[in-house]
């Protein structure tokens, strides 16, 4: 509507974001609030996209993988990134196939056991069982037992000082890395080259969030508390009717909670704030320092920042935030 004073590009060429002119072609992407220049590349498990005339143009990876975590007390994140936390005293389904109505044979089952691990009554996982047809892994006490065996299926382990690795391939089926830190944190990273359903609690992996809380008699529920009951693999054990706050219980821990959890909200992370959302991370560090409250308290803390470095560690940002002070990871024996 009126002229102002300024500087603007001349005709063909673009502002980026230092201010200078560029032609079309140079323009940069954004993501997350970093600037990434003409032909660099970010990576989703999905999608490799490139950046071109300042937009991004993306590809399909020919094989897509989803994640899904079991951490801390009760907290899971579903294949498609639904949250919720839980405190169930039971063994619980976390991920299997063959639910379809129509082939129900299933090639893996992946289940938890969950046990009172606070004086408030929360809950976390002693031992994960792996059931590969005729092949049992468990994962109990920081280490690993294999019985039985099943030739069709193929599996190697690896082990560094923090985290037991398993690579499982199930051929024209799944391929799947199990990741544990021998303690509460389990991850489940799946690849598939079929259209079988999974369920459990890690959900149906359909890509839709919304139905994620789909029980085992195949309705969805109205609330987690409903869904989590519906995957005991036991139905012996007691219902969950509700979810423990241990801050309130236990609020002399709370001002502790929350300062040593405040490192995911610092500067030391400050590079992975605008790729992964810090909060859930933070609330659920404060509420498993709140609870851990009958032993290995700065373990329970540990492991649960150890959740966001890897989160972010996923998005190609590494984070060195372990310190001889803090979470400290010791050298092997003389090493």
């Amino acid at each position: 509507t009126k002229c102002e004073s300024g500087c603007i590009c001349a005709d063909g060429l673009y502002e980026n974001l230092d201010g200078r002119c560029v032609p079309a072609d140079d323009c940069p992407c954004e993501y997350g609030g970093l600037a990434y220049g003409k032909g660099e590349q970010i990576q989703t498990e999905c999608e490799i996209c490139t950046c071109t005339k300042g937009k991004w143009k993306c590809a399909q990876k020919s094989k897509c993988s989803s994640t899904c975590n079991l951490y801390g007390e009760g907290h899971i994140t579903t294949f498609d990134g639904q949250r919720f936390v839980f405190d169930g005293n039971c063994e619980y389904i976390l991920a299997m196939d063959g639910c379809s109505v129509n082939r129900p044979v299933s090639s893996f089952k992946i289940v938890t056991e969950n046990v009172i691990c606070g004086k408030t009554g929360v809950t976390c996982s002693r031992s994960i069982s792996i059931y590969l047809g005729n092949m049992t892994l468990i994962l109990r006490d920081e280490t690993f037992t294999i019985s039985g065996e099943n030739p069709r299926v193929q599996y190697n382990v690896k082990k560094n000082a923090l985290h037991l690795m398993f690579d499982i391939i199930i051929p024209g089926k799944y391929n799947m890395t199990l990741i544990w830190n021998k303690h509460m944190n389990f991850f489940i990273k799946i690849s598939r080259e079929t259209q079988e359903t999974i369920c459990g609690l890690c959900g149906n992996y359909n890509g839709n969030m919304k139905d994620d809380f789909e029980t085992r008699s195949k309705y969805v529920a109205s609330n987690e508390l409903e869904f989590v009951n519906s995957w005991k693999e036991n139905p012996l054990c007691g219902d969950v009717y509700f979810v423990v706050d241990p801050c309130s219980k236990n609020p002399y821990r709370k001002a502790w909670a929350e300062k040593t959890c405040s490192i995911i909200n610092s500067q030391v992370f400050s590079a992975c704030h605008n790729k992964v959302n810090r909060m859930p991370y933070y609330e659920a560090c404060v509420r498993d320092s709140c609870g851990c409250d009958i032993g290995g308290d700065c373990e329970c803390m540990c492991d649960a920042i150890a959740v966001y470095a890897m989160a972010c560690l996923d998005k190609g940002i590494c984070i060195d935030w372990r310190t001889p002070e803090f979470c400290p990871v010791y050298c092997e024996y003389y090493n």
